[in-house]
């Protein structure tokens, strides 16, 4: 039996139900089928307001430095932004603040967004993939964006949405199956 990857996913919303989350969960789901993953979930309204409290990283509660540890240990990352005024909300971004600066390097990252249009989607090349390569992060080339429209009660009612978090968590796997070999041939 294979060793288990260790995925950590960011849903980046705030409230609860959140079509982020909604969104996140799809993602894990999609890949868990297809890969034998541990996965740990942080949802950022969790850990709200004793992020948004603290300037500095040894500010942070033993709660919230936790998840940064997951984060940066993390064999893939997902993250997923909900939309606010053409980019991620400022505690999202906050978060990433607080992340060491090589922590990240290499480590592949599926990125996904949500939003209340489609006029939103460049969100994922244009603010997030820029905030990755800061950190020298390996974003995957496949990302998936939402749209209000492709949900009915926080789940998701478009096909060809399923089919994009189908496709990416394909091609994510072709990534981390390739890592792994890459690395069983190290070692």
């Amino acid at each position: 039996m294979t060793t288990a990857l260790k995925i950590v996913a960011v849903s980046g919303g705030t409230s609860r139900p959140s079509r982020t989350l909604a969104l996140t969960e799809a993602i894990i789901d999609a890949i868990s089928r297809q890969l034998n993953i541990d996965t740990h979930l942080i949802e950022l309204g969790n850990i709200a307001r004793p992020l948004g409290g603290a300037q500095w990283r040894n500010e942070l509660p033993e709660t919230v430095e936790h998840e940064l540890r997951h984060i940066e240990s993390a064999d893939l990352l997902i993250v997923a932004a909900p939309v606010y005024r053409g980019t991620y909300p400022g505690l999202f971004k906050h978060l990433f603040d607080l992340i060491g600066q090589d922590a990240l390097i290499d480590t592949p990252v599926l990125l996904a967004a949500t939003g209340g249009s489609e006029r939103h989607a460049l969100v994922l090349d244009h603010q997030l993939r820029p905030l990755f390569s800061f950190f020298q992060a390996l974003t995957l080339p496949i990302g998936v964006y939402a749209s209000e429209a492709d949900f009915a009660d926080y789940r998701i009612v478009n096909p060809a949405l399923q089919a994009r978090v189908e496709l990416a968590a394909e091609r994510a796997t072709g990534v981390l199956s390739y890592q792994a070999h890459v690395l069983r041939k190290i070692a």
